[in-house]
């Protein structure tokens, strides 16, 4: 890979969006580019931390297992996106395990090197606060949706969670970019395939969700809305 094509990857970065020329050839000597085919691990849990990611494509799953091996999703994660968020704060190893989804191409960079082009440069340091302050303020908000509402209420919040993260518009209707199963669903909120497969029956009767010939969920979010808002 040349240096001008790792430059204009990384300028697709939103963390790296604003950053000037010369701010980006400080990390392109730093970054590797990693294919990765569907099924594969970027890392596990409990692998010594050593790099973090961002996305050039495909679609990552992260999630945690506990000694039952059972699976709880943390994120879905797509083009521009970075991880492990953690990566910069602790040390020791990942706290969960990244599965490639789809053919995913990542950028890869050492943390201890960019631990240092971060001290070099302090408006890239700001950003990545703002990202983590983000991921923070999401966290709060699935706790309050577990503490708050109840499994109904926190399907249809997952959806509309959804439609914000891993969605693109298509007329009144939001398209997921990537494929989900009701298991899936169902560990990103602790609850069972059954209950989701349920709920979302309910609601494709109502008219709420459909899922197109390719297998993507169509959501219509204003219609989600008023189903647990008002």
């Amino acid at each position: 890979m040349t240096n001008d094509w790792m430059k204009e990857r990384l300028k697709n970065v939103p963390l790296f969006r604003e950053l000037s020329d010369h701010e980006l050839e400080s990390l392109v000597s730093i970054s590797h580019v990693r294919v990765y085919k569907p099924r594969t691990f970027v890392f596990m849990q409990g692998d010594p931390l050593e790099r973090v990611y961002f996305i050039h494509s495909g679609t990552v799953k992260i999630y945690k297992t506990d000694m039952s091996g059972k699976e709880q999703i943390v994120s879905i994660l797509q083009t521009g996106e970075m991880f492990p968020h953690t990566g910069f704060f602790l040390k020791g190893t990942y706290p969960a395990h990244a599965e490639v989804i789809d053919e995913a191409t990542l950028i890869a960079i050492p943390i201890a090197d960019f631990e240092q082009t971060l001290i070099c440069y302090p408006e890239l340091c700001i950003k990545l606060f703002r990202v983590m302050g983000e991921k923070i303020v999401d966290l709060q908000n699935r706790l309050e949706e577990q503490i708050l509402h109840n499994t109904y209420e926190q399907i249809i919040m997952l959806l509309l969670r959804l439609t914000k993260t891993n969605a693109v518009r298509q007329g009144k209707l939001y398209r997921l970019t990537a494929h989900v199963t009701n298991r899936e669903l169902a560990n990103m909120i602790g609850t069972s395939r059954e209950t989701v497969s349920r709920t979302l029956s309910q609601l494709k009767r109502k008219g709420l969700i459909d899922i197109n010939e390719d297998g993507f969920y169509l959501i219509d979010k204003e219609g989600l809305e008023k189903e647990i808002f008002f």
